[in-house]
């Protein structure tokens, strides 16, 4: 009775009192991403006052950083929510996805801030300003390091717990800017000894180091958007599926990602004198194994096949047969 139930009945791992974990990795999110925004808007509202008594421009654009950060909340907070949305018969895997696609914006985002970054330091080069109040402009650099550090640790932290590249990404973003601000900080020292060629030539640097995470976070929200995988998951998913007794082999492993979540579906050898319970019993386990195993699967599709008799070709048998039909 055993075995027929779970024919008869889907296998889930689901439960009247269990919390669905994209709904609570979701919430996750969005706990961070609204909290981090207000943060961040602290942060530059402290500066912009700094900025309206000092003039310093190299704050102004950290200002504007910050800002803009700040703002990156929005995108991810629309597609955590939109991934928190129920499949259709439109949408069978959900809105899962959406989340890479705001991806795209937080590192466009970076990108322009890379931009403005090089141009300011460039035309401050063409056209030297003195900053008033230094000491004002260093405090306020520090405010905007140490803001922008702790939204970097939070979003960071939290986006690899849940598994979103995009979190990941924004938290790079803002440790961008946090060096930024300590750019800036670096500039007010040069106003103060008088060396106005500090402050393009620290723009400069800053603005390489934001293209260097810049290639950083683009690999992995690209990655994501066309299915890629860490190598080690494929094989992990392979060695546990051969190590369920009855399993001869594990073939065609594919996992991709969709939101917080992995995906996976695979091919299984077994026995071909078992009979269709008996196989289904086997991918059954097969996929309990998966789903304790892998880390942050969340959906696996078992196909049980049976071994193949040597110089035949099942397929091909089939195939010969429909064509008799």
């Amino acid at each position: 009775m055993h075995r027929f139930k779970h024919v008869l009945v889907p296998h889930t791992h689901d439960s009247a009192d269990k919390v669905d974990p994209a709904l609570s990795t979701s919430r996750d999110g969005l706990r961070t991403l609204w909290g981090s925004f207000a943060v961040l808007l602290l942060t530059a509202a402290l500066q912009a006052v700094v900025v309206v008594f000092s003039g310093s421009v190299a704050l102004l654009s950290d200002t504007l950083h910050n800002l803009a950060d700040a703002f990156s909340a929005v995108p991810l907070a629309i597609a955590f929510t939109l991934g928190r949305r129920v499949a259709t018969q439109r949408h069978t895997y959900g809105l899962g996805r959406a989340e890479d696609l705001a991806g795209l914006v937080v590192v466009g985002l970076i990108a322009v801030s890379a931009v403005v970054a090089a141009v300011e330091s460039i035309r401050r080069f063409a056209a030297p300003q003195d900053v008033q109040f230094p000491a004002a402009v260093a405090a306020a650099a520090v405010v905007g390091f140490l803001g922008n550090e702790l939204v970097a640790r939070w979003r960071i932290r939290v986006g690899r717990r849940i598994g979103s590249a995009a979190l990941v990404a924004d938290g790079l973003h803002a440790r961008t800017d946090g060096w930024t601000s300590l750019a800036v900080l670096v500039a007010a020292g040069g106003a103060l000894l008088g060396w106005n060629w500090v402050d393009p030539v620290v723009g400069l640097l800053v603005a390489t180091m934001i293209v260097v995470v810049l290639v950083g976070a683009g690999r992995e929200v690209f990655g994501r958007l066309l299915d890629a995988v860490d190598p080690e998951l494929v094989g992990t998913t392979r060695e546990l599926a051969c190590g369920i007794d009855g399993v001869h082999e594990a073939s065609e492993v594919r996992l991709r990602w969709s939101g917080h979540g992995l995906l996976a579906e695979l091919t299984i050898t077994v026995d071909r004198s078992l009979t269709l319970i008996e196989a289904h019993d086997i991918a059954h386990r097969v996929e309990h194994e998966l789903l304790h195993g892998v880390h942050r699967l969340v959906r696996v599709h078992v196909h049980p096949h049976p071994a193949p008799i040597h110089d035949t070709d099942d397929h091909a048998e089939v195939a010969h047969h429909d064509e008799r039909l």
